[in-house]
């Protein structure tokens, strides 16, 4: 099969190739996918770098991406849930670094695997499954529902924007940081933008003088912020700042989950979750897609479409 790989841990693409690679075997409880479609996120690139060699292992070559959509090609033993055809997708981190979705086929275990839900096309089937159970994760995790004022850091961006609806359709307030360019996007996922920078919290505050109920961090360097701007007992948490834990708040790391992708599918064909596609690259050019990556200014997902 055609997929990326690297052979060595770099802090740029000079290692990134593009070839022939065997097709992965299906073991008991595990799902072949042919790939359709997978989401670029900025741990890819981070991983290529050495980013996670003190927690996790890497068999090399390596080949990125932990997002997939795509259609079922092979079950193995005991996998009744799933039938060949069928359109899935899934966040297919597995317990080491070595066979990901920048190819044709990818195999992932089934229990990390959803249905593909019809409102989203393969870029965004495809976009959604760490972002999504991200800003699910989050949310869970601060309880928000109805009622709350929720302050989103990063509103715009891939995490952010699917976290704003999910909130909204809980029945939250939402306030979303995001630059001035993207105050139009942001207000259409329901939210109150706000620009960031110097003020922000005076800024926060005049939206809501008694302050916030939770505040979910998807943008990192916000904690003086999110302390100054949560009302009395309010919960906070953080997918980038460590020090999230150190003030009360929760730091956020993700996990495979097919149960919660199938909420967030539901969600999707209800009418309330869209994936905002930035651009769509093919296997040549996942290079440029992590360069995108890379500049921290894409709204939306980048997508790899083999």
């Amino acid at each position: 099969m055609r997929a990326v790989s690297y052979d060595s841990y770099a802090p740029d693409n000079s290692r990134l190739t593009l070839g022939e690679l065997p097709r992965p075997k299906v073991g008991p409880g595990q799902v072949l996918v042919q790939v359709r479609a997978a989401g670029v996120n900025p741990v890819d690139w981070k991983v290529m770098a050495g980013g996670l060699d003190a927690v996790m292992d890497a068999v090399f070559p390596v080949i990125p991406g932990w997002d997939v959509a795509g259609v079922v090609a092979a079950l193995g033993f005991d996998v009744p849930e799933f039938a060949v055809g069928d359109e899935v997708m899934a966040y297919a981190r597995k317990d080491v670094v070595h066979g990901g979705t920048f190819a044709e086929y990818v195999t992932v275990p089934a229990g990390a695997v959803a249905r593909k839900p019809a409102a989203l096309d393969w870029p965004q089937a495809g976009g959604l499954p760490l972002a999504g159970l991200t800003a699910l994760r989050t949310l869970d995790r601060l309880a928000v529902g109805s009622g709350d004022t929720v302050l989103v850091h990063g509103a715009s961006g891939g995490v952010g924007g699917l976290g704003v609806q999910i909130a909204r359709a809980r029945g939250a307030r939402v306030i979303g940081t995001a630059s001035e360019r993207n105050h139009d996007y942001v207000r259409g996922l329901g939210a109150e933008p706000v620009g960031h920078g110097e003020g922000l919290a005076e800024r926060v505050r005049a939206l809501a003088p008694g302050g916030v109920d939770a505040v979910a961090d998807f943008a990192g360097g916000q904690l003086e912020t999110t302390l100054a701007v949560l009302a009395p007992g309010g919960r906070h948490g953080s997918i980038a700042d460590g020090q999230a834990g150190e003030h009360g708040g929760e730091v956020i790391w993700v996990r495979p989950d097919g149960a919660g992708l199938t909420r967030l599918a539901e969600l999707a064909d209800r009418g309330g979750l869209t994936v905002e596609v930035a651009a769509t690259h093919p296997l040549e050019e996942v290079a440029a897609a992590f360069d995108a990556s890379r500049t921290g200014h894409t709204r939306g997902k980048l997508v790899i479409t083999p």
